[in-house]
């Protein structure tokens, strides 16, 4: 599969084909299979662009962005950054690409060190790309991040957990934008913050996008939160992406059944309490033995018997919408 992509623009990240098994042995005998957790995924992302990645817990996307980072080490594939080939990337390379790709994880609890003060946990990736030669340096950059995200200078020397939840995560977000990186994976960086907080923070994050020029990958299952904030929309079921469009084109014409039924659990006021929910059928299936043919067919409304049999073609069904399914037109017609 593959995503169309204006000849004339230079994408800031391509992925192509990427895969990531993990091994795992199951059954009475333990034998060793594969769990196919990122299945053959392509996309580009432009410079200064918010790339949202939605799907149901499980479906790869968290994988999928700790795979482009090479924080877990892709099974196979291509990923090229300003078309250079980071899975080549070593040593030195390697560092110097990854000073400029980043990441904000999803738990501000979990992803600070306690033992270290708010200074030392953003100053720890400039130490390590040894940006500046001394200290006050390192210290000055410090404090001007932390005024960015809306931390006061004079938490400097606190800990983590001494803060809440939103002031964590603005740390976490300083952390990640202290080498004014071009990239940065932002895996469901709100869905551990009250409702209140994560409005703060998501508007803290376009506010550094526009002032900075970055691009995100931003990972969520909450589709109100990838609809405020991303510019471009692809949808993950089971490893696989099924459909991928413009944030507008794709809310206002969901193409394939899944985006479809997750678009019908969106929570909307009584006045439209009339739409029609879909509620899927079975269990999600297991990524170590995915259905045959269509990998949605075994919960789709739609299913008919050459969904079993054949696999679809991730098409273009026009302006970059990309949709997999066998009646993609029919779907947009509904």
């Amino acid at each position: 599969m593959s995503e169309t992509v204006n000849q004339n623009e230079t994408p800031l990240l391509e992925v192509r084909h990427l895969r990531k098994l993990f091994p795992s042995k199951a059954g009475f005998l333990k034998e060793k299979t594969f769990i196919k957790a990122v299945d053959d995924v392509s996309f580009s992302i432009m410079p200064k662009v918010t790339l949202g990645v939605v799907g149901e817990s499980g479906c790869g996307k968290s994988t999928m962005g700790r795979s482009v980072l090479r924080l877990i080490e892709p099974t196979s594939g291509e990923i090229l950054y300003k078309g250079q080939d980071f899975m080549k990337a070593d040593g030195a390379e390697l560092r110097k690409i990854r000073s400029e790709m980043q990441i904000i994880f999803q738990d501000p609890y979990a992803s600070l060190n306690p033992r270290m003060t708010v200074g030392e946990i953003i100053a720890e990736p400039l130490n390590i790309q040894k940006k500046f030669k001394t200290k006050e340096e390192t210290r000055e950059r410090v404090l001007k991040t932390m005024e960015v995200v809306g931390l006061n200078p004079k938490y400097y020397n606190r800990y983590p957990h001494e803060f809440s939840g939103g002031q964590r995560q603005r740390i976490g977000i300083a952390r990640a934008i202290a080498l004014e990186p071009s990239l940065i994976v932002c895996d469901e960086p709100v869905s551990a913050l009250d409702v209140s907080i994560q409005s703060q923070v998501l508007n803290l994050l376009k506010d550094l996008q526009e002032s900075m020029g970055m691009a995100y990958i931003f990972i969520s299952h909450n589709l109100s939160v990838i609809k405020h904030i991303s510019d471009r929309v692809m949808v993950m079921y089971l490893g696989h992406v099924v459909e991928m469009a413009d944030k507008n084109d794709l809310f206002s014409n969901p193409s394939h059944p899944y985006t479809q039924a997750l678009m019908s659990a969106i929570p909307l006021p009584e006045r439209h309490s009339s739409r029609k929910k879909i509620i899927l059928q079975g269990e999600l299936p297991s990524p170590a033995n995915p259905p045959s043919g269509c990998i949605f067919h075994t919960r789709c409304f739609m299913a008919q018997d050459i969904c079993s049999k054949e696999e679809p073609e991730f098409r273009d069904l026009g302006n970059g919408h990309m949709c997999a399914c066998h009646f993609c037109e029919k779907c947009q017609n509904q």
